[in-house]
């Protein structure tokens, strides 16, 4: 996946895995480490991971969440509390902290942000709540609150931020599709939609956010630039999600919810920034931002190699040092108990390359942050250009399970048996051999049967009727029936009394010329009579069409035919009502297109027409 992404920071958003689920693939990712956020409580839910190309750039701190109050690995003391030096800082106060509507420990529990601390910037990996429904509006406010608390506390510290991630608010009329005619719809104004809570705490927060009336007390100031926008400042549809239940990626019906951001002293450290919407594989595109070969810093150009690593590892873009454990953080997902210490099992089998000689020039050469489901880069200018990718949907990670063997391999050899043996068991199979005249099983053996016509009864023309003399099982009939008499003669093997148990003595008449049919009807004195309730004879039994069979089972287990839409004469597709009401649970059809840029369904389009049919109201039948 990474040879793919071709980035040098990666972040993941919407794991949704928890601890227990992770796997090599995951963390023992040869080349590049990893700083986990899972939720603490909820299964399958939120998650963020950041992951750092070892040979480009290496933090010099990590955290988890956004308050400080979560324990670092193997610790007592929360971040907050720890050393100074392992601080990243910018905690929010106590104040800040009782202004917040949720407590800090719940903010941090769901795991929704991975801070990295480098030497020239604090990237903040973040996944902020959705607004689905009153139920956690609260949750959602109090997250950006803090959120942006402690932006402005590491502001204020003199440290510059990048942040990145699904911050799930589109900034402005511009970063939504039709947003004039949902406002319209709603009956709410511009002023109206610009001042939702969310909307207007985020525009404060960034250079040019359209903040209606005065602003916020501690939010005199904006202190964040977006970047993607500063590139594009005019640029319409440049959406980074679509809704997948109405597929509304391919008219670009979205929104733009997700961002790389930075401090307002870092704009001139890009060279470019833009999404990858053509990226597939999510309900988000990738967003990133490239960084350029030097940076300016304290009044002086550096190479951006240097200060994206510890001190020491990096001298004007080469490396000084080789990155070795000791460079490794307590937060790593590579010091998690079930990771430490081992290596991907993939490296076991693969050939190591022979190490191949540097050139004394250096190529052009850029560093990236991905941020995926959705995926944003950095980029520099020291080694061969890379291009940023998303992540699969809801994100690529999620990989497939592996058991061990070693349970089906390693077992204990059985104690050997006691001399005595026992006489060995008679299978079935063994019993028919010994049975020379085995008893046709009755019943349907397998489904088959059913689709088979039934073998219809004939009266036994081929041998003649017994004397008196002559033992029942002797006769023979060539001719197989599903009456319990005729099955005794047919299959040779019953006894006479078998026969007798069956048929009364009194049955038939002996006679030396053979029976016609109306003698083995019961019609003539003369001759052997087989009454009817003998049953050596029957009427013919009922016998089942395969071919009309087979249909019926077809109609029955396949999908009823999809009626055609209305606009374009195509199958519909069928979806379940959820929202709810008097008919939450029913299916419906309608047009299989997407929706169109409008947002709306169209007449004489390419895109969704306005056939609609309540799946119990469709009688296929009929109209076929």
């Amino acid at each position: 996946m990474f040879d793919i992404l071709e980035a040098d920071i990666v972040v993941f958003q919407e794991t949704k895995i928890q601890r227990k689920d992770l796997v090599d693939d995951m963390v023992l990712v040869p080349g590049w480490d990893c700083y986990w956020s899972l939720p603490k409580h909820k299964k399958g839910y939120s998650g963020v991971v950041i992951y750092t190309r070892q040979s480009v750039c290496a933090p010099i701190r990590a955290e988890e969440g956004i308050t400080g109050t979560l324990h670092p690995p193997n610790s007592a003391k929360s971040f907050a509390e720890g050393p100074e030096d392992q601080q990243i800082g910018g905690y929010p106060t106590k104040a800040q902290l009782e202004a917040s509507l949720v407590d800090a420990t719940n903010l941090d529990s769901e795991g929704r942000c991975v801070i990295l601390e480098f030497p020239a910037f604090v990237l903040l990996g973040v996944y902020s709540p959705a607004n689905r429904d009153e139920t956690r509006y609260d949750f959602r406010l109090g997250f950006l609150d803090v959120l942006d608390s402690r932006i402005r506390n590491l502001t204020s510290m003199g440290k510059r931020i990048i942040l990145t991630g699904d911050l799930n608010i589109s900034r402005e009329e511009l970063d939504t599709a039709n947003a004039e005619a949902a406002m319209r719809k709603n009956g709410i104004t511009t002023e109206d939609y610009m001042s939702t809570p969310a909307r207007r705490m985020f525009n404060q927060l960034l250079e040019g956010g359209k903040v209606i009336a005065e602003r916020d007390q501690g939010r005199a100031k904006p202190v964040l630039w977006d970047i993607c926008r500063g590139f594009n400042p005019e640029r319409k549809g440049m959406f980074t999600c679509w809704e997948q239940k109405v597929n509304a990626r391919p008219g670009n019906y979205g929104s733009r919810i997700d961002y790389v951001l930075s401090s307002l002293d870092m704009k001139t450290w890009f060279t470019d920034s833009n999404i990858q919407e053509g990226l597939m594989g999510s309900d988000h595109c990738p967003v990133y931002a490239t960084l350029k070969d030097q940076v300016h810093v304290e009044g002086k150009n550096v190479h951006t190699l240097d200060v994206i690593n510890p001190s020491g590892m990096f001298l004007n873009g080469h490396r000084q040092r080789e990155y070795s454990t000791k460079d490794m953080l307590p937060m790593s997902g590579k010091l998690i108990p079930e990771f430490d210490g081992r290596r991907n099992i993939k490296d076991m089998f693969a050939r190591k390359s022979l190490p191949k000689p540097q050139s004394a020039t250096v190529g052009p050469q850029r560093t990236e942050i991905g941020c995926g489901e959705h995926t944003e880069s950095f980029e520099r200018t020291s080694r061969p250009v890379l291009q940023a990718h998303a992540s699969e949907a809801k994100c690529s990670i999620n990989g497939v399970r592996r058991e061990s063997a070693a349970s089906a391999t390693n077992k204990k050899r059985p104690l050997a048996e006691p001399s005595a043996q026992k006489a060995p068991k008679r299978s079935k199979s063994s019993l028919a051999l010994l049975d020379p005249h085995p008893a046709t099983s009755k019943g349907q053996q397998n489904l088959n049967g059913f689709f088979k016509a039934a073998t219809t009864t004939q009266p036994c023309h081929d041998a003649p009727l017994p004397s008196n003399g002559m033992h029942y099982s002797d006769m023979s009939c060539s001719h197989k029936s599903f009456d319990p008499a005729i099955d005794l003669l047919s299959n040779c093997s019953a006894s006479s009394e078998q026969i007798n148990a069956v048929m009364s003595p009194k049955a038939f008449t002996p006679s030396s010329t053979p029976a016609s049919d109306s003698d083995l009807n019961g019609t003539s004195s003369g001759h052997a009579s087989f009454p009817k309730s003998a049953g050596l004879t029957r009427e013919t039994d009922t016998v089942h069409d395969p071919i009309q069979t087979k249909g019926t089972w077809l109609k029955l287990f396949t999908k009823p035919a999809a009626p055609r839409c209305e606009g374009h004469n195509e199958p519909c597709k069928t979806m379940l009502t959820k929202k709810n009401g008097m008919n939450r649970g029913r299916s419906f059809w309608m047009c299989a297109r997407p929706l169109g840029p409008s947002g709306d369904k169209e007449k004489k389009s390419q895109w969704r027409c306005h056939t609609f049919i309540w799946c119990s109201d469709w009688n296929h039948a009929v109209t076929a």
